[in-house]
């Protein structure tokens, strides 16, 4: 059985990607996997631009199968940019760091307490798990683009614009 994309039942699930429910009626992305605790299928359930931006194959392989779905372009578009750069998908929202120990997985230096961070998640086992930081300055080398805002945004919904604007001069 392939991946699905539905209307939310209940509005019990929690998104895999952000951790937020998924209200009753919304469309959200099923992606079937195979049980890893027995015999056949499992789904994993993410809001649709969760799993465009952690999740880009599967959704990509899916679209087609409903065109009459009305945000199909924005999320292709998101969907292709995570593909093109492949460790796109491991952002997971950015903070400022409240200790100066973590180090960049980009250029293995120390990230300074107060320094912006972009957090990043691996997804194994059937969700993601937490897999450090880079430096805002290091986006470029690490993710191989600057184009990052709108991830973090959605991920990281309590930066204010403030937060955004230094964030984004890190950036570049």
């Amino acid at each position: 059985m392939g991946h699905v994309i539905e209307p939310a039942a209940s509005g019990r699930a929690k998104c895999r990607g952000c951790g937020v429910a998924i209200a009753k009626d919304e469309l959200r992305f099923g992606e079937r996997q195979p049980n890893a605790f027995g015999d056949g299928e499992m789904t994993l359930w993410l809001h649709l631009r969760c799993a465009a931006y952690k999740r880009p194959e599967p959704l990509l392989e899916t679209l087609p199968d409903y065109p009459d779905l009305t945000e199909a372009g924005a999320l292709r578009a998101i969907a292709e940019d995570g593909v093109a750069h492949r460790r796109l998908p491991r952002v997971d929202g950015a903070s400022r760091a409240p200790t100066g120990r973590a180090r960049c997985r980009s250029c293995r230096e120390t990230i300074d307490k107060d320094a912006w961070r972009i957090d990043l998640v691996f997804f194994e086992g059937y969700r993601f798990q937490p897999s450090g930081y880079i430096h805002a300055a290091c986006a470029a080398d690490y993710l191989d683009t600057t184009d990052v805002i709108d991830r973090i945004r959605h991920f990281s919904p309590k930066l204010d614009s403030t937060d955004l604007d230094e964030l984004r001069g890190c950036l570049s």
